[in-house]
């Protein structure tokens, strides 16, 4: 039996701060990770799906070049195998600082297992451990319809070199989404297929209504309220809508339909409970059932975001008791980003809105089309949420987040602040001050 102060089941974000931060502290730390370090987020999830995000930007960018006086002579290839190369080598630059971080930490791979009396077992190997946190993570979500075994899972198609010539998207929210931009960028016929009446349900609606017009305008097809049946060997898509059977054929099908919390095993016996979502159940200080023992990031459900698991790694390991609100970004072209309240959340709520064609640097780069909203209380001013679809939207929400977080007024924010011109930060200011007006 290895007695170790901290055990932290899973290496990704939420798992691999707070074994480095222990470890910083002097306490002697143990972490298990079964497959590789950085977890999802790193290795299939945010950072190659940014890869690729990236190289779409610079081809959209190229392909739009002649509105800025620029002639691109000859023609322009797009190779979507160097693109995942680059994000092949993006992620093991990204993990070998992972690894370096975590040099005063010992790392057990393997799967891991929980028992009584705080003790995790992982392989031959016996842990105890005064806490223990885990920091799990969420994999793909199944969709239990004939024929799902001929889908792809994001993991899965984040490892394809090639691009066919259609493809099909079951699945409106973030990753659906982003997917079917780079997609569409690269050229190939794409159409998202979302059960809800419109995408990314829980954004703020009128900004989700404008990114699906504005991908739309870049060649993604949109089919809403479709309930998908069935998929066939040859990869058509069955779905009904509005009362009728329709479908969609293509070449390959992507998967799409949100994530389920990873759960070691042994969880029963170390006394963790799940809630009726099938989440480990936490408190405020995400603390499980089982005193001791934390849970963070997805497998908590809380936040299935990597930087919420980072900011819950800091309430775990006494750095903070509390942290700000939490922005979201959406890396479409173009881009859509949100923070704190939307206006349908409470009453007393209100929106300032601002299109990106009235600010100078929007107009000059020609990424005017777009729109921000600061939502305020009515009561006194004080915002309280913020959302924007349009180039650079998650930059503008970054700014948004410390205003929300400082409790800013709208005469705050319009007056006492300044910011550099021409920039689309004016775009914050030029909302508060619209609605002081």
């Amino acid at each position: 039996m290895q007695q170790y102060g901290l055990i932290v089941i899973g290496g990704g974000p939420g798992g691999y701060e707070a074994a480095a931060i222990a470890a910083s502290q002097g306490v002697k730390v143990a972490l298990i990770e079964k497959d590789l370090l950085g977890g999802t987020c790193l290795n299939r999830g945010c950072v190659p799906t940014k890869c690729l995000c990236a190289a779409a930007e610079r081809l959209h960018a190229i392909q739009s070049a002649a509105g800025f006086g620029i002639t691109v002579d000859g023609s322009v290839i797009a190779d979507y195998g160097a693109a995942v190369s680059r994000a092949v080598g993006v992620i093991d630059t990204l993990r070998t600082d992972v690894e370096a971080l975590l040099k005063d930490v010992d790392i057990f791979h393997g799967e891991a297992r929980l028992s009584s009396g705080h003790t995790v077992v992982v392989g031959a190997n016996f842990l105890k451990g005064r806490q223990i946190i885990i920091a799990t993570g969420s994999k793909p979500a199944p969709l239990p319809i004939d024929g799902a075994e001929y889908t792809l899972t994001s993991d899965e198609f984040l490892m394809c070199r090639e691009l066919p010539g259609r493809v099909a998207v079951i699945g409106g929210g973030v990753i659906g989404l982003e997917f079917a931009s780079v997609i569409a960028a690269y050229g190939r016929e794409v159409t998202v297929l979302e059960f809800c009446p419109e995408i990314l349900p829980g954004i703020d609606a009128e900004i989700a209504k404008r990114l699906r017009t504005y991908l739309s305008r870049r060649g993604v097809k949109f089919v809403l309220n479709a309930r998908v049946t069935a998929v066939s060997e040859s990869r058509t898509v069955t779905y009904e809508a509005k009362g009728k059977t329709a479908a969609v054929e293509s070449d390959l099908v992507i998967c799409a339909v949100g994530r389920r919390p990873v759960l070691p095993e042994g969880l029963a016996e170390a006394g963790v409970t799940l809630n009726e979502r099938g989440f480990i159940s936490v408190d405020d200080r995400y603390e499980t059932a089982s005193p001791g023992i934390f849970a963070i990031g997805d497998v908590n459900g809380r936040c299935m975001l990597a930087h919420a698991a980072t900011a819950q790694t800091r309430v775990v390991t006494g750095q903070t008791a509390v942290f700000g609100a939490v922005p979201s970004v959406v890396f479409t072209l173009p881009e859509c980003a949100s923070v704190g309240m939307k206006t349908a959340d409470a009453e007393g709520l209100k929106a300032s809105k601002i299109p990106y064609s009235a600010n100078a640097k929007a107009q000059a780069s020609g990424d005017d089309a777009g729109m921000l909203k600061l939502v305020y209380r009515e009561s006194d001013l004080t915002v309280v949420g913020c959302q924007a679809v349009g180039a650079h939207a998650g930059d503008l929400i970054a700014e948004a987040t410390i205003a929300i977080d400082s409790a800013y007024t709208l005469r705050r924010l319009a007056l006492d602040t300044v910011s550099a011109h021409p920039g689309l930060s004016e775009l914050l200011q030029a909302a508060a001050a619209a609605a002081l007006s």
